[in-house]
């Protein structure tokens, strides 16, 4: 599969195109710096493009099966999420490719809070994370809007960070995903395999999912005890 990523240099969109290059797919790797051209893996194809040109997403599209964008702008310019948003829609509507986006978790809803949204609970986005939360809901609405496209959203729960990749992860919709202990978190990399599932096994068509770290296997007593 063709398979072209926006943000390939970053924390999420590195991992993407990773997993990608792992499973034998051609990966176009784009991100707008020059500069970071050599922190891309040889075995994809690098790329310099801008999410937020039409044409750019047009030239980079072309021929391509799935365009993933893990794009995030920079502190302050938080607003433009959702015009890269409606560029990168604007640009595979003529190229043809479909889109899988990498969001944010503020949209989803906090566990029996009678419907809260995560980005109105400071005990998952602090007051710091507060900007680019609203951000991502913006964007989310940009995609909710589009009903002649091929697109997939995907929040990450409230914590994503580097770790293990274990190849297992948990699936939702629009509820925010917590453990026993409260805790909402996946890393890069096993959101990265979620990703690239959907890419190769489209479920979740003009809609939204989200993913969660597996519960850990307890301890039966005897092993336990063998320990």
């Amino acid at each position: 599969m063709r398979i072209t990523v926006f943000g390939a240099a970053g924390s999420t969109g590195s991992r993407i195109v990773a997993e990608a290059l792992s499973r034998g797919h051609d990966v176009t790797a784009v991100l707008r710096d020059p500069g970071r051209l050599t922190q891309l893996p040889p075995a994809a194809i690098h790329r310099v493009g801008d999410a937020s040109d039409v044409d750019s997403v047009v030239e980079l599209s072309a021929s391509q099966d799935v365009v993933v964008t893990a794009t995030r702008p920079a502190t302050g310019y938080e607003h433009e999420l959702a015009a890269v948003a409606k560029s990168l829609l604007a640009g595979l509507a003529r190229a043809g490719a479909r889109l899988l986006a990498v969001g944010g978790a503020g949209s989803l809803t906090v566990p029996g809070s009678d419907g809260r949204l995560v980005v109105d609970d400071p005990a998952y986005v602090p007051p710091a994370w507060r900007a680019i939360a609203l951000a991502c809901n913006d964007q989310l609405a940009v995609f909710r809007a589009c009903t002649d496209m091929e697109w997939t959203y995907l929040s990450p729960p409230a914590i994503l960070q580097p770790g293990e990749r274990t190849g297992s992860y948990r699936l939702g919709a629009d509820e925010l995903l917590v453990d026993s202990a409260g805790t909402s978190t996946i890393s890069s990399e096993d959101f990265a395999v979620a990703l690239l599932d959907e890419v190769e096994r489209p479920r979740h068509r003009r809609t939204r999912f989200t993913v969660a770290r597996t519960f850990e296997r307890l301890a039966s007593p005897t092993e336990a005890a063998d320990r």
